[in-house]
């Protein structure tokens, strides 16, 4: 039986193929480990004391300042839409002025800024770079960055108001369909 040849006979002027095959490899090699660093898992973590300039320098404490006066305003608006025009006693609307500091209260002693800070930090160590930090920073203490933060509290006040507004008949429609899924829900077969 005739013997089978297991490699094929090298072709004439292999060999120098040989040593270039090494050396591609090699650049290969070092073309992986030079862009590891640009990698978003092993760049580098920003530091704690970036992030915390990043919130400065976006106001982030006064967001969730306003975010307080904000639900308390909407609990008001909920209630009052609520009651539908419901004439109350001079009690009952009592405890209805009172429910929404307290619910703001509550609000802000559970998610009080000194709560909250740590959280955010540790969510943008673990989302951002250091280099993506760095020119967030940059960006927000910008003229424009400045002028960003210092024009979001209209643009999220006007929005939150557009919002409800589009909201009142979604809701409305909402109630009728919960309302039509239960009823189908109790009806018997």
């Amino acid at each position: 039986m005739p013997r089978i040849a297991t490699a094929l006979p090298a072709p004439a002027g292999a060999a120098r193929f040989a040593r270039p095959r090494r050396t591609l490899a090699a650049v290969a090699a070092a073309a992986c480990l030079a862009l590891l660093p640009a990698h978003p898992v092993l760049a580098a973590e920003p530091t704690t004391e970036t992030v915390e300039k990043l919130l400065v320098v976006t106001k982030s404490q006064v967001l969730v300042e306003q975010m307080y006066g904000y639900f308390e305003g909407a609990m008001r608006a909920g209630m009052q839409q609520a009651l539908g025009g419901q004439r109350l006693t001079d009690k009952q609307q009592a405890v209805l002025d009172r429910a929404p500091a307290e619910f703001a209260a509550v609000l802000r002693q559970e998610l009080s800024w000194d709560k909250i800070r740590p959280i955010q930090v540790g969510i943008y160590r673990e989302t951002f770079t250091q280099d993506e930090i760095n020119g967030l920073i940059a960006f927000y203490e910008s003229p424009v960055g400045k002028a960003f933060v210092d024009k979001m509290p209209a643009v999220m006040q006007r929005s939150n108001q557009l919002m409800q507004v589009l909201a009142a008949p979604m809701a409305e429609k909402m109630r009728a369909a919960m309302e039509r899924a239960v009823a189908e829900a109790r009806s018997p077969g």
